[in-house]
């Protein structure tokens, strides 16, 4: 497993800690004490910023100042596809799962005013803590691995359990119809940030809504439930907040948590998965185990193999489509990170891959 953890621990490098503030990411700094001074409780300045080098979609600041640090999230500047970048959807179920269980970083104040800092932006707790960016965990022992997963299915569990009408959060999205809506979806933001044709995508956009699975639950979705969206404590493998939740709603449990384990189904080399890995040593547990725990801890039975394999199918091709469209703010010069071209040039490969599992379904 060399090769993928070199890079892997590349990636890690990239993405961990902060850097200066991007100049097509500046803002008003003064503008944004003012705010916080008048709408965070307890909070006191002069603030310094910093960006945090993760994070593909929305521009992430650290403030830090005298009464502490926190953390700012603010959609980019430019133009933007319809419905991305919602931070005010992010700001709303952080907020609404306070106290659920779930974990998740305290909400301090939302700005939906452009004149502040020229965009819409929330601001949060800072939680310390680690990203883990390294799928293969290399710097931990296999028990510590074993319960770093665990807490993983634990914490997806936990919301796929939480009662949204109760949360508040009835009005969230739309009960029912949620894989072939996101089919639609993302199939119109890959239109709309097209940079070149893709045949894999082209098959996928008329394959999918023709082999949809029968089962249509409904709960609380977070869409990008991924580990290094994660927040961890310091040296315990303990989960301490869930991160980036724009495109959260609700929607069916069994996708969700497909997308959570692309891992097992992406090849090393891709920087996001380990395909054809022995990962028994590593403590990591299989697919079907981490399934199954996850059925237990939700109570609900285990899909049929084919609407499993259609899960996996779906999850990368919206993860092409995702890709696609961080190469469309690429070619716009909105692109977050230094890294989006190369993330963005993904698209294709993984379309194919979403394409092959596709064609092994045969139905």
């Amino acid at each position: 497993m060399t090769d993928g953890r070199d890079k892997l621990s590349e990636r890690e490098a990239r993405f961990t800690g902060t850097m200066p503030v991007r100049a097509a990411h500046d803002i008003d700094a003064a503008a944004l004490e003012r705010f916080m001074a008048a709408h965070v409780h307890g909070f006191r300045g002069p603030l310094t910023l910093t960006q945090f080098k993760g994070g593909q979609s929305n521009p992430t600041y650290c403030v830090s100042a005298p009464s502490g640090k926190y953390v700012v999230r603010r959609k980019p500047p430019g133009k933007l596809l319809p419905s991305a970048h919602a931070v005010d959807r992010e700001y709303r179920i952080i907020s609404a799962l306070r106290g659920t269980g779930v974990p998740v970083p305290r909400a301090y104040a939302l700005c939906v005013d452009e004149g502040v800092i020229g965009t819409a932006f929330y601001v949060m707790e800072f939680v310390e803590g680690r990203v883990l960016w390294d799928l293969s965990l290399p710097r931990a022992s296999a028990a510590e691995r074993a319960a770093i997963y665990d807490a993983m299915n634990a914490g997806i569990a936990t919301l796929h359990r939480v009662d949204y009408v109760e949360a508040g959060l009835g009005d969230y999205g739309k009960p029912g119809d949620y894989v072939a809506r996101q089919i639609a979806r993302w199939t119109k933001q890959y239109r709309a940030s097209a940079t070149a044709t893709i045949p894999a995508m082209e098959e996928l956009i008329q394959w999918l809504p023709a082999h949809l699975p029968a089962d249509d639950a409904t709960t609380l979705v977070h869409g990008d439930y991924r580990m290094d969206n994660m927040i961890f404590h310091p040296s315990a493998p303990k989960l301490l907040a869930i991160l980036d939740w724009e495109i959260s709603t609700l929607g069916h449990p069994f996708a969700d948590f497909a997308y959570h384990c692309l891992a097992y189904r992406l090849p090393p080399e891709t920087g996001r998965g380990f395909r054809g890995i022995d990962l028994k040593p590593l403590g990591i547990p299989s697919e079907a185990d981490y399934l199954a725990r996850y059925c237990e801890r939700t109570g609900r039975a285990a899909p049929p193999a084919a609407d499993w394999e259609f899960y996996i199918a779906y999850n990368v091709f919206r993860l092409a489509a995702i890709l696609q469209g961080i190469m469309g703010r690429v070619k716009d010069g909105t692109a977050a990170s230094d890294y989006a071209r190369e993330m963005g040039a993904m698209a294709g490969p993984f379309a194919q891959i979403a394409w092959d599992y596709a064609k092994a379904i045969g139905r």
